[in-house]
């Protein structure tokens, strides 16, 4: 049997990776006991928790745990420390540009407001970025559970650091609450800025939230998008416009969207022509990071190591990472693909 190509060192981007979600477990743990913040054992065991939310209760757990989690984060030293230490744990899985996504209405409280909170995030950002090599930016998120009003002040704030490095705009949360197109003024207000537009769909809810956030926000890529493989026209029309879809084949797993790593749909979407960017969306909750998507793909549906390579060219074409950048990643790609596995 050939030797696989460590994927760790297969140059890729990282589309999809949630703020208070990419904290490691230590630091998390070190800033709870720092705050005198009780953890229940689902975040202190040293082993992901439980989680099924495919139901409300088991959302509602999820958001719970989650949201313990992001009330350790209480200081700008907090936030320069999680997006350095994202930055540090991209770089080792072979990450060469990393999108990560923040609503920064969750810190602005402690910070003195939503401007000084960008103004920290988007510093911490350049510095973790010149520190560990790895290219950085940030996509602002509106909560899909909060009015669509709010959504407007984070678009507007968003396109605001257009040229600070934001580069995209989002909507996450239970996409099964509310109406994408309750938020359609906000996502033109950021695409009218020359954002992104990356909203959350096809996670919870099925392909018919992928098709909402193609026709009423006008998604540029898509977050999750996973469940358009349960429709072949859908997937169709991702593959003619060429829209990526940010799958994270850990997080569906447990979140219970799909059974086992063997049901998630990778190979359905790869046939019909849908471009991937596979992504860690949350590693403190669901224990793995960018390289384990990966090897999921070869382990538990047979992607081959150029197949391997072309989803890792997928994630840069994706990516809103400068030209420059974007050369450099793809070169890396052929380089790993052309060298002998060992």
């Amino acid at each position: 049997m050939q030797s696989a190509r460590d994927v760790r060192l297969l140059p890729k981007a990282h589309l999809h990776l949630h703020f208070t979600g990419s904290m490691r477990p230590s630091t998390l743990l070190e800033l709870a006991d720092k705050y005198g913040v009780h953890l229940p054992e689902a975040l202190s065991s040293g082993e992901p928790p439980k989680l099924r939310a495919t139901d409300e209760r088991g959302w509602f757990r999820f958001q719970r745990l989650y949201d313990i989690a992001r009330s350790c984060l209480r200081s700008e030293e907090d936030l320069r420390r999680l997006v350095r230490e994202a930055a540090e744990e991209d770089a080792r899985d072979g990450s060469g540009w990393l999108e990560i996504q923040v609503d920064p209405t969750s810190y602005a409280p402690r910070l003195g407001g939503l401007i000084p909170t960008m103004e920290i995030i988007l510093d911490a950002v350049h510095d973790a970025s010149r520190e560990t090599g790895v290219g950085m930016a940030v996509l602002v998120a509106a909560n899909r559970m909060k009015h669509p009003l709010d959504a407007r002040t984070l678009a507007r704030l968003a396109v605001r650091y257009a040229d600070r490095g934001v580069v995209g705009f989002g909507l996450s949360n239970d996409e099964r609450r509310g109406l994408a197109r309750d938020f359609d003024r906000a996502f033109a207000i950021a695409r009218e800025g020359g954002l992104l537009a990356a909203p959350h769909g096809g996670e919870l809810a099925g392909a018919s939230s992928v098709r909402d956030c193609l026709d009423d926000l006008h998604a540029g890529r898509i977050g999750h998008g996973v469940r358009a493989a349960e429709d072949p026209r859908l997937m169709a029309k991702l593959a003619e416009r060429q829209i990526t879809c940010e799958v994270c084949p850990t997080s569906n797993v447990a979140l219970g969207v799909y059974e086992k790593p063997e049901d998630v749909p990778l190979r359905a979407l790869w046939d019909a022509g849908v471009p991937m960017a596979l992504g860690a969306d949350d590693p403190l909750l669901f224990g793995s990071r960018l390289a384990a998507q990966y090897e999921l793909a070869r382990d538990a549906h047979a992607f081959t190591d150029a197949e391997l390579a072309e989803l890792a060219r997928q994630s840069v074409r994706g990516s809103a990472a400068p030209a420059d950048v974007r050369d450099r990643l793809l070169t890396g790609i052929d380089d790993w693909l052309s060298a002998d596995p060992e």
